[in-house]
């Protein structure tokens, strides 16, 4: 069983930055592909990045592209999410998400990914 906790959330006025992290459980961390997800209220959950269990590859939604930066650091246990020029449609609860793999593959597709953190509260002010 992994355990993931996010942190880091907070309230941030437009064109501000903040850094989301998340902490997983385990000693295989390196063997899971890591993805950050968002759902704000009244909308489905949607994809924001990925990356690999290496960290070699990375894939970002087009709404976020430029904007955030999804690392991680493995000898943490740590995935991060760094956010700048936050929007206020990026005011969402943000969750992370793992899924164990062997493969370098990245996932945007939340159902494919086994175990999920309890999210944390971004909002981004006008």
């Amino acid at each position: 069983q992994v355990q993931l906790v996010e942190s880091g959330g907070g309230l941030v006025q437009a064109g501000g930055s903040l850094r989301l992290s998340c902490a997983a459980s385990g000693r295989t961390f390196s063997s899971y592909a890591m993805g950050w997800f968002r759902q704000a209220p009244g909308k489905e959950r949607e994809f924001v990045a990925a990356i690999s269990s290496s960290g070699g590859y990375r894939y970002y939604a087009d709404s976020v592209k430029g904007r955030f930066t999804v690392s991680r650091d493995n000898a943490k246990n740590t995935v991060y999410l760094q956010m700048n020029s936050l929007k206020p449609e990026d005011t969402a609860v943000y969750y992370c998400a793992a899924k164990v793999t062997y493969s370098g593959s990245v996932y945007y597709t939340g159902t494919r990914y086994d175990y999920w953190g309890q999210g944390t509260q971004v909002t981004v002010s006008s």
